[in-house]
């Protein structure tokens, strides 16, 4: 059974910094793209950034590129969201997400509150 678990969410003043992890299980994910979403209340959940296991190729949302950046640990199964100079607009509910299809998750985490204070 696949799972996802995200930690590290919080609160954080805006121009701050935060690291998201999902540490992923009951699967080989080697073929898979790994996804942050996040969605804030009253929106739609929104993608934020993928990264491919296989290769380590990365995708970003235009509101977050050069802000964000997505990594992976091959040896702890685990995908990372560090967020660099955070606004008040990036509170929300961050969600990992495993797929076959970048931004198309077959499998979810519970998600972590994210929280920016301006």
């Amino acid at each position: 059974q696949v799972q996802l678990v995200e930690s590290g969410g919080g609160l954080v003043q805006a121009g701050g910094s935060l690291r998201l992890s999902c540490a992923a299980s009951g699967r080989t994910f080697s073929s898979y793209a790994m996804n942050w979403f996040r969605q804030a209340p009253g929106k739609e959940r929104e993608f934020v950034g993928g990264i491919r296991w296989s290769g380590g190729t990365t995708y970003y949302a235009g509101k977050v590129k050069g802000r964000f950046t997505i990594s992976r640990d091959n040896a702890k199964n685990t995908v990372y969201l560090q967020m660099n100079s955070v606004k008040p607009e990036d509170t929300a509910v961050y969600y990992c997400g495993a797929g076959a299809t970048m931004a198309r998750p077959d499998y979810w985490g519970q998600g972590t509150q994210v929280t920016v204070s301006s």
